[in-house]
């Protein structure tokens, strides 16, 4: 076998699989520690020998990869936002890129990359987008028009979240989410009796309809992805042993019989 087939079969097995995974969660939870004050003064200098021997598994696991598989290794989108993770990582940290130092969580997110369910519920994500897209610009359009009547019925009122247009979109933003609705309608209630039906309305279609539609996208995407089985390759069966002697005693028997009936024919 070519080392470089020894070695693709290396990164591709379960136990390598598992210890990279292994080195992922290590890392996250080291990351984690740093946020705290106490840790870092107590166990700095062990965090940040943690980060940088994760990193360098990181770096090694990347490298056998791309020389396993070459250039075929960037055609699966999951290698290559391997290759951006850990790129990122290897950016300096100081000056106008210290941002880049809280960006090293991102390796956590390399175990949706590992984790194949968790790869399936992402691939599932990005193939409901369509759907999200169309529904968001639905609900942009509810919104709007749910202002516009809004900002008609209760500007009058001299409650600041009402107080123009752009204010009574984020107020309705706000109900959309089920947060304080129905404080916001009592308030509204002394001076105009007949403001709940404005917002049960409302909350109906855009609580109950719409945010449930967005669900139902999703779900429905994450289970044609389930349902979906991945492609394989069934390798052709060779007959066994005993097929083979059945198959022997199949065509004697046909000799036997083409030799009797010649016999019969010449008689």
């Amino acid at each position: 076998m070519a080392m470089r087939d020894r070695v693709a079969d290396l990164v591709e097995g379960k136990q390598f699989q598992r210890m990279i995974i292994g080195v992922i969660v290590v890392n996250a939870i080291a990351l984690g520690c740093e946020t705290s004050p106490g840790l870092v003064a107590a166990h700095g200098a062990a965090l940040t020998a943690v980060d940088h021997i994760a990193l360098g598994i990181f770096i090694v696991e990347l490298v056998a990869r791309l020389y396993a598989h070459r250039l075929r290794f960037f055609r699966d989108p999951w290698n290559c936002f391997d290759f951006m993770v850990v790129g990122i990582s290897l950016l300096p940290a100081g000056g106008t890129l210290s941002i880049v130092r809280s960006l090293r969580i991102l390796r956590a997110l390399r175990l949706v990359a590992m984790v194949p369910s968790m790869r399936r519920v992402v691939s599932a994500l990005v193939k409901s987008i369509p759907g999200l897209v169309s529904l968001s610009g639905l609900l942009m359009l509810l919104l709007y028009v749910g202002g516009v009547i809004a900002s008609n019925l209760f500007q009058r009122s001299g409650d600041p979240r009402f107080a123009d247009l752009g204010a009574t979109v984020l107020t309705l933003f706000q109900i959309t989410t089920g947060d304080g609705w129905s404080d916001l309608m009592r308030d509204l209630m002394p001076a105009q009796p007949l403001a709940w039906i404005f917002f049960v309305c409302y909350l109906l279609v855009g609580t109950f309809t719409m945010l449930n539609l967005f669900i139902a996208v999703v779900c429905s995407a994450m289970e044609s992805e389930i349902q979906t089985p991945p492609p394989t390759t069934v390798p052709a069966q060779r007959p066994a042993v005993g097929d083979n002697l059945v198959l022997e005693e199949i065509r004697a028997l046909r000799e036997e019989v083409r030799a009797l009936r010649l016999a019969s024919a010449d008689n």
